[in-house]
């Protein structure tokens, strides 16, 4: 699927509300991220909002995730993508951006600023909605200088927007070829099923109110 058809079929099952999918409209979550959200190179039944998804329905949950992820987007992207996002209920948003920032040596407080004005977008729109900031880290090739700047905006805008912070989402994962494409960026079906262990305890907590049995 090429990004314009999944940009106009997200837009399209967006625009058509909860109704038309029999879910519970309490539990409609939005992953919003890029290609590691998206599952570059997988199909999206195998990317971590899927797995996730399917992990919480086997506890008895009856909403929907809606994979949000766009490969390429960096947060500059994403706060102007946000708005259209926003159109349907959302009860928990998941953000995240900020590996292609890193990738393109963005200016750190750009970054950070957008983070921030995504956030604000949503709290603007959806009020009520529960907000989890994923983290992310510098490859170590950018340089130190470049990662003590990237690395701590993450828990610095969580901390400053009272968001829920997961550290980092590809813990375990990032430098391991054997749970990467042969890029070495984007995660395989196996990598894909760490970073939803590594997301999949606080969007449990969320829904359900307690930690998940297994």
């Amino acid at each position: 699927m090429t990004t314009f058809h999944r940009i106009f079929l997200l837009a399209s099952l967006l625009s058509l509300g909860s109704a038309a999918f029999g879910f519970s409209a309490e539990h409609r979550i939005i992953f919003f991220g890029d290609s590691l959200t998206a599952g570059f190179g997988l199909d999206e039944s195998q990317a971590y909002p899927a797995l996730i998804a399917n992990s919480l329905r086997e506890e008895g949950w009856q909403g929907e995730a809606v994979n949000a992820g766009l490969s390429g987007e960096a947060t500059s992207g994403g706060l102007s993508r946000v708005d259209w996002i926003l159109r349907g209920e959302v009860d928990v948003f998941v953000l995240a951006l900020g590996a292609n920032d890193a990738l393109g040596g963005h200016p750190v407080q750009e970054t950070k600023k957008n983070l921030i004005g995504i956030i604000e977008k949503v709290r603007q729109a959806r009020p009520e909605t529960e907000i989890v900031l994923v983290g992310m880290k510098a490859p170590p090739n950018l340089g130190r200088n470049f990662r003590d700047a990237f690395d701590p905006i993450f828990p610095e805008v969580a901390e400053k927007m009272e968001v829920t912070f997961i550290p980092f989402l590809l813990e375990g994962v990032a430098g391991e070829r054997d749970l990467n494409l042969p890029d070495g960026i984007h995660p395989n079906a196996e990598g894909q099923k760490i970073l939803a262990e590594n997301v999949y305890p606080t969007i449990h907590r969320l829904v359900f109110g307690k930690k998940p049995t297994k």
